[in-house]
């Protein structure tokens, strides 16, 4: 019998110190999160960010990231779409009693490695057991800590008419990828999530230009959503071109048989910049520069008309409007 959660693993006792010691603290030790007290203790000045998430997605691993790296990615995202440098995460751990204690090692590792990448630590956290059926093997709920950098403010209410609006690469691949392994869907080639930390990116943005007017990525509700919230939040109208919009033939192949829009696709690696006119080429350069930027577009742009609604120009040239997701098309994929 391969090692198992057990119930006991969250009594507080001997095998819950275990399992802390072995699987948590063992990998993500630094010395902010060594002292195993109650809350971390660390010093900051200036302006911070802080955010809080949860991740349920299902399955736990799927081509391209699991679990772990998700909550990693998905906080430092948020944290950057503010402008701010992510620096401390908390990360609690809800177990199903009969999780794999090796599955539940190699999302630690991720975990550990995708902070790494992003230039974060872990500083603090829990867990918990819950008995079997009461969750759906492992959630993870996260909260973030990020310093804003001395001039710079990002806001999804900061759009102004001429502003472009660029997209940092292809959508839908995370959400297709999830639907794919769970469904057991194939393709010619292989698709894998986009998740990826995008701290990196947004630095070497605003290195280029402090002229970054609303910064946010596109998860649930995927695109679409997405410029609709922004164009909401300014009070401005959003135009799109769908000729420009990159989607992997793998995504909108999948999109068509089952009958989904990559506009509302989630994604867990992409940022949506509105940016002003007259820095839009010198930001765009910068993120192609980036690993995580390559495929980076002007999609469209910001104007003073239909404020409050996104409107997208056709591939055969007509114009429709492009509303908020209703409902949920693809649900557990973050």
């Amino acid at each position: 019998m391969e090692d198992r959660i057990l119930l006991a693993h969250g009594s507080g006792g001997k095998l819950a110190h275990d399992l802390i010691e072995k699987s948590f603290v063992s990998v993500l030790d630094n010395p902010l999160l060594a002292p195993l007290d109650d809350s971390a203790v660390f010093e900051m000045s200036g302006r911070l960010a802080f955010t809080t998430d949860s991740y349920v997605v299902s399955p736990i691993f799927f081509p391209g990231g699991d679990i772990g790296k998700l909550a990693v990615c998905g906080t430092v995202n948020d944290l950057s779409m503010s402008g701010a440098k992510p620096l401390y995460l908390s990360l609690a751990f809800i177990i199903e009693e009969g999780l794999l204690l090796k599955d539940l090692q190699r999302v630690i590792d991720s975990i550990k490695t995708t902070a790494e990448e992003a230039g974060v630590r872990i500083i603090t956290g829990d867990t918990k057991v819950v008995e079997r059926g009461s969750a759906d093997k492992l959630f993870i709920n996260t909260a973030g800590i990020g310093k804003i950098p001395e001039g710079v403010t990002i806001s999804g209410s900061n759009a102004k008419p001429g502003d472009k609006v660029i997209l940092s690469g292809t959508i839908g691949d995370h959400g297709i990828a999830v639907l794919s392994q769970r469904q057991g869907l194939s393709f010619g080639t292989k698709l894998e999530s986009d998740c990826a930390p995008l701290g990196k990116i947004v630095a070497d943005m605003l290195t280029a230009s402090r002229n970054i007017h609303s910064l946010r990525d596109p998860t649930r509700g995927g695109l679409a959503t997405t410029l609709n919230e922004l164009a909401k939040q300014s009070k401005v109208g959003i135009r799109i071109e769908e000729s420009k919009i990159p989607v992997r033939d793998e995504v909108a192949g999948a999109c068509e048989m089952l009958g989904l829009d990559p506009l509302y696709i989630a994604n867990e690696g992409k940022l949506i910049a509105i940016v002003s006119l007259e820095d839009a080429d010198t930001i765009l350069a910068a993120m192609k520069r980036n690993r995580y930027g390559q495929d980076a577009v002007i999609i469209g742009e910001v104007t003073a008309e239909h404020p409050g609604r996104v409107v997208m120009k056709t591939a055969l040239g007509s114009s429709r409007i492009v509303d908020m997701l209703v409902g949920e098309p693809l649900p557990r994929i973050c």
